[in-house]
C-alpha cells in the first residue's frame, strides 16, 4: 500500500520574492496543491475549541501526519533560511495546529522574542467570511489600527505566509468567529526564554491529549 503523502511546491515557495512593505515576508498561494488540498479537507482532526494544539495532543491521519513532517523537515527549513538569509541550522522548531478561531483571537500583536521565524499554512476553502475579509491575517504598518495594512491574506487554498519576527513584524485580523485550520510553525531562538516556551508546548500537548467531548 502507498504512503499518504502530500507534495508542497517548494519550487514556488524558492521561486516567490520577498516583499519588505511592512516588513519582510513571503507569501506562496497554493503551496498546497488543490488536489492534495482537497484531501486534506476531509482529513483534517476535529477540533471544536480554540487555542493550539500540538500535534501530540491529537488523533492525525496519516496524510495530516505525512504534511506536518515535512513541515518540520529539512527542505523547508533550507529554503526559507536561504530566502531571508538566516542561519537555522540549530534552531529549534516548535509546531501547532488550531482548527477554530475565537471572538478574542486575532487581536493585534508581534510574536514572542522567543520565535525567530513564523510560518503559516492556512488550509481552508474559499468561504462567505473570508470574502468579507474577515480572519484574512493583515501585515500592519503599526500596532494601533488594524485597517493600516500593507497586506491581507486570506486563510485558504494551502497559502503559505512566511515572516522572520522583528520589532515591526504586527499583525492580525479583523473578528472571526467559526472553523478556521491553520498550521504554526516557529523557528526559536536557542535561550532561556525559547526554552520555557518549547516546556511549556511539550506540557500543553500531555495536558490537552483529552476527548474533546470530556
Amino acid at each position: 500500500m502507498a504512503t499518504a503523502s502530500v507534495h508542497p511546491d517548494y519550487a514556488a515557495l524558492r521561486s516567490a520574492p520577498v516583499a519588505t512593505d511592512p516588513f519582510p515576508y513571503v507569501v506562496v498561494p497554493d503551496f498546497i496543491r488543490p488536489d492534495d488540498l482537497k484531501a486534506l479537507h476531509v482529513s483534517m482532526p476535529e477540533i471544536t475549541s480554540g487555542g493550539s494544539f500540538p500535534p501530540g495532543a491529537l488523533t492525525l491521519s496519516p496524510l495530516v501526519k505525512n504534511l506536518i513532517a515535512q513541515m518540520e523537515g529539512p527542505e523547508l527549513r533550507a529554503l526559507i533560511a536561504e530566502k531571508f538569509d538566516l542561519d537555522l541550522h540549530d534552531a529549534p522548531a516548535m509546531l501547532t495546529l488550531r482548527g477554530r478561531t475565537r471572538e478574542k483571537d486575532g487581536r493585534i500583536h508581534r510574536d514572542s522574542t522567543a520565535k525567530r521565524v513564523t510560518v503559516l499554512l492556512y488550509l481552508n476553502p474559499p468561504g462567505a467570511a473570508f470574502g468579507r475579509q474577515e480572519g484574512c491575517l493583515r501585515l500592519l504598518r503599526g500596532p494601533d489600527d488594524v485597517e493600516n495594512y500593507a497586506v491581507e491574506v486570506p486563510p485558504i487554498n494551502g497559502t503559505l505566509l512566511v515572516f522572520p519576527n522583528c520589532a515591526t513584524s504586527w499583525h492580525g485580523h479583523r473578528r472571526y468567529v467559526g472553523p478556521r485550520y491553520t498550521i504554526q510553525l516557529n523557528y526559536m531562538e536557542t535561550g532561556s526564554k525559547a526554552r520555557s516556551e518549547m516546556r511549556r508546548h511539550k506540557l500543553s500537548a500531555l495536558a490537552k491529549r483529552l476527548p474533546f467531548a470530556a
